[in-house]
């Protein structure tokens, strides 16, 4: 049997979309998405809530596309993949992150301004690879110190 590298979040972005491009052209979206759990301490029954920060990558025309209608606040649902990137920081030392790679954005609830602004028509599918990175990432030489995603 194969594999499965399958991410599913539905939560809301906190901050807008920042649009860089890497050397070649190719336009990268970047943002975080914060997702919440909520239960009832069974102990004291007082309501408790955790939240967890994922990191997420948009590519090509759909990163570029978007970019006016992920602003912070919008709720949205996510299906991507995770993938690990490593580079060498300026210092000498090795670094790498964890993202979600995101291959559909579904807009769900009203979010910041959304009763303001159209709803974009297709956030789906998978065109718009950058070139040199149809595999799970971009390789590191090809990113510059604008392109890390903090």
């Amino acid at each position: 049997m194969g594999s499965v590298n399958k991410v599913l979040l539905l939560g809301r972005l906190g901050q807008d979309i920042e649009l860089r491009y890497t050397p070649n052209g190719d336009a990268v979206g970047n943002c975080n998405m914060a997702t919440s759990e909520t239960w009832k301490d069974k102990s004291s029954g007082e309501r408790k809530e955790k939240t967890e920060w994922h990191r997420l990558v948009i590519w090509g025309r759909r990163a570029e596309g978007l970019k006016d209608y992920l602003l912070k606040g919008t709720q949205i649902y996510v299906e991507g993949r995770l993938q690990t990137r490593q580079w060498e920081a300026k210092d000498g030392g090795k670094r790498s992150t964890t993202e979600i790679r995101v291959d559909n954005i579904e807009f769900v609830g009203g979010g910041r301004g959304a009763s303001d602004r159209p709803t974009p028509s297709n956030t789906s599918g998978n065109h718009d690879e950058p070139s040199g990175a149809q595999g799970s990432s971009v390789p590191p030489q090809e990113l510059t110190d604008d392109d890390i995603p903090f």
